[in-house]
């Protein structure tokens, strides 16, 4: 099976092609244009570059949140539009879970984290040893809670996503368990591992049609939060 994973949930864009023994192609950036200068080119250069024919594509695998509210929207658009013009399923892979699935082979608690602002983080709790295990599903909460929710479980962890640099001193004064950090290489979102760990689900039958796919945000936009505090002032 060959699938198309599209990942634009954070700061990076990320667009690959996978099978199931290989990684055809992987076009990653990480750059201050924004995903709706990117994404799209980037998949056209995919698709030049190894000369994809669209309808050999199984399925496309496409980060579904959270994370930045219009990167969502511009991913979840450009795999809906693909699905409906190719006729093909969408796999809606949790974007956490897509990350996680970066660290195969991590002994210990892996935990992403995704700069939610006001202190917040996007997160979960994951095992990747072998197989990805959600040993915490992904939740939207203060710094201060998930350093709790770490040092009740009592094991090392290892951390990766863009909200590290953030938070890191926050956590390093609150932490009391045995913690590390993803090298470069694997510390952001990657569409290859996306892809990889949306070909299973499509193989365990967790696919969706591009009419049926939503991001999951896990909590209301900026300017929702704003239009609320207003009505309450008036």
């Amino acid at each position: 099976m060959r699938i198309l994973a599209l990942d634009s949930s954070g700061l990076v864009a990320s667009v690959a092609v996978v099978e199931e023994e290989q990684t055809v192609a992987e076009y990653t950036v990480n750059y201050k244009k924004t995903h709706s200068q990117t994404l799209l080119p980037m998949l056209d250069e995919v698709v030049k570059m190894i000369e994809l024919d669209m309808d050999t594509i199984d399925a496309i695998a496409v980060a579904g949140g959270p994370g930045s509210f219009t990167g969502l929207r511009i991913g979840s658009a450009t795999a809906k539009g693909l699905g409906l013009a190719l006729d093909k399923p969408l796999i809606h892979v949790p974007t956490l879970e897509g990350m996680a699935y970066n660290l195969y082979g991590t002994p210990g608690i892996i935990c992403p984290v995704m700069d939610a602002r006001r202190n917040q983080v996007y997160t979960g709790l994951y095992r990747m040893e072998h197989k990805l295990e959600v040993v915490e599903d992904q939740m939207a909460v203060p710094v201060e809670e998930l350093a709790g929710r770490l040092n009740d479980a009592g094991e090392k962890v290892t951390f990766l996503g863009d909200g590290v640099p953030v938070y890191k001193k926050m956590l390093e004064e609150m932490l009391a368990v045995e913690h590390y950090y993803a090298p470069a290489h694997m510390n952001r979102q990657r569409a290859a591992a996306l892809g990889t760990l949306g070909l299973k689900y499509l193989t365990e039958g967790r696919s969706e049609t591009a009419a049926q796919h939503r991001p999951d945000y896990l909590r209301v936009s900026q300017a929702e939060r704003e239009r609320k505090e207003r009505l309450k002032e008036s």
